[in-house]
């Protein structure tokens, strides 16, 4: 007997299915037993015969019943030695998404964005209007590079913002940086074996490059981005840097030390990768110019995301790569896929050439503009001469350098948890796992004026 339930979130032919599938894998339904018509069953259970039909077709198609030209449904002979389970029936009250992540009253997380920041309405209309134009080649793979249109758009951008020069044949789409730097180190590992980092610097392309058995080589940084003196005293043959706004200190590289980095590119064949993460958000001034842009055929692979500023959760990106790699690069993928949904790819090629990707920028710039400075105020408020602000004038985050005697970055983050608040470790950043003054990542990008404000205090109450 089955028991189809009408309030069930759980389509009624897939609860049959269930059903019939569990008593022929028991037993209690044997081999070639003759199962009720389509139509006597519906009848019995007060359903329609599609819901029947669908049953029986799921069935038949897994091989757990068979049917005979004009004698209709029998179960199938199964090795129930081998044959799995059936699945313990279970409230439907279980079926619950996981937490994500524990509630924070005030996330201080550096790569928060603004939860109502995204474009939704244009977004959409850009996503159905390539719905629709595209059909037939949704039913195609995509270039290994990306969707040519969207190369030819973004290579518009960024000579138009960002000073890069290059063609579309040079530019890759990703599915996010980390995608983006497995590409460059399967492409490098062969005649490359250390890259230099920045320290403190970006946790995730140590990662990366670590697993895939590269050496990593800390350099410190200063003032002016990267120690050029020491990158020159390693063996590094890559360079791994964020020159228009170091990740986390927010110092910008100067023309020489630029060029002089170029340089050390130059001899002897080596490689600088450019991550230009956050590059948009510049609250003082225009942004910085690229590397790239300063050497266009030099050997500097350029790096950039829509994470920061649209959605992490599209997870797209782009790196433009040097011409010497790109034989290597088709040589190595020729036979791969585009990792990224192309309908996504085309919605934000589309985004681009309507205008809607800087008209978006823009009003992110005057969004984050506004907390920036809010969390500058309250720092002042709430710390005063008892904190140092470090990188301030762009990006979604500041660096506090506490100056007085203070419990130490494990007590104030533990403190902080148990109050509500989110930090990110600035330790996660440093390389070497030396010891340093104790600094805080305060991210602004995720929470409102006024929560930022009432977070800094609370957080205030905790360093000292």
């Amino acid at each position: 007997m089955f028991i189809l339930n009408h309030t069930d979130t759980v389509p009624l032919y897939k609860q049959l299915y269930q059903q019939i599938r569990a008593q022929v894998l028991s037993g209690k339904l044997p081999a070639h037993t003759r199962l009720p018509s389509v139509r006597d069953l519906a009848a019995e259970l007060s359903t329609s015969r599609n819901t029947v039909d669908g049953a029986y077709q799921e069935l038949a198609a897994e091989g757990y019943i068979y049917s005979k030209e004009r004698s209709g449904y029998f179960v199938s002979a199964l090795d129930h030695e081998v044959a799995p389970h059936a699945p313990a029936d279970k409230p439907s009250q279980q079926s619950r998404p996981p937490r994500i992540s524990p509630h924070c009253t005030y996330d201080f997380h550096p790569a928060r964005l603004d939860p109502a920041s995204f474009p939704a309405a244009r977004w959409r209309a850009c996503f159905l209007e390539c719905l629709r134009g595209c059909s037939r080649e949704l039913t195609h793979y995509g270039d290994p590079q990306g969707d040519w249109g969207l190369r030819s758009a973004i290579r518009q951008y960024l000579e138009r913002s960002r000073g890069v020069i290059c063609e579309p044949e040079q530019i890759v789409i990703c599915s996010g940086l980390q995608q983006g730097l497995e590409i460059v180190a399967q492409l490098l590992q062969e005649s490359h074996s250390s890259v230099a980092v920045e320290d403190p610097g970006y946790h995730l392309p140590r990662a990366v490059f670590r697993n895939h058995m590269f050496r990593i080589v800390p350099i410190a940084v200063g003032a002016s981005g990267i120690d050029l003196e020491a990158l020159r005293a390693s063996d590094s043959t890559i360079a791994y840097v964020t020159p228009s706004h170091q990740l986390p200190l927010g110092c910008v590289m100067p023309i020489a030390n630029r060029l002089n980095l170029i340089d050390w590119a130059q001899a002897g064949g080596k490689l600088i990768i450019e991550d230009d993460y956050d590059s948009e958000l510049r609250y003082h001034g225009k942004p910085i110019p690229s590397l790239q842009g300063l050497r266009p055929d030099g050997n500097i692979i350029y790096t950039g995301t829509f994470s920061k500023i649209l959605s992490p959760a599209l997870r797209l990106s782009y790196m433009v790569l040097p011409r010497l790699l790109l034989a290597p690069f088709h040589a190595l993928y020729r036979d791969y896929f585009s990792t990224v949904s192309l309908l996504e790819q085309k919605t934000m090629a589309r985004f681009i050439e309507l205008g809607y990707w800087e008209r978006h920028v823009r009003r992110m710039r005057t969004v984050y503009k506004k907390k920036h400075d809010a969390l500058l105020q309250a720092v002042e408020r709430s710390f005063g001469d008892r904190a140092t602000i470090v990188g301030q004038g762009a990006g979604l985050h500041v660096v506090l350098l506490l100056r007085e005697k203070n419990p130490g970055e494990a007590a104030i983050l533990q403190r902080a948890t148990h109050q509500g608040i989110n930090l990110f470790p600035f330790s996660a950043t440093c390389a070497t796992g030396k010891p340093v003054p104790t600094s805080l990542l305060l991210g602004f990008g995720g929470m409102t004026v006024a929560e930022i404000e009432q977070g800094v205090k609370v957080l205030s109450g905790l360093c000292f």
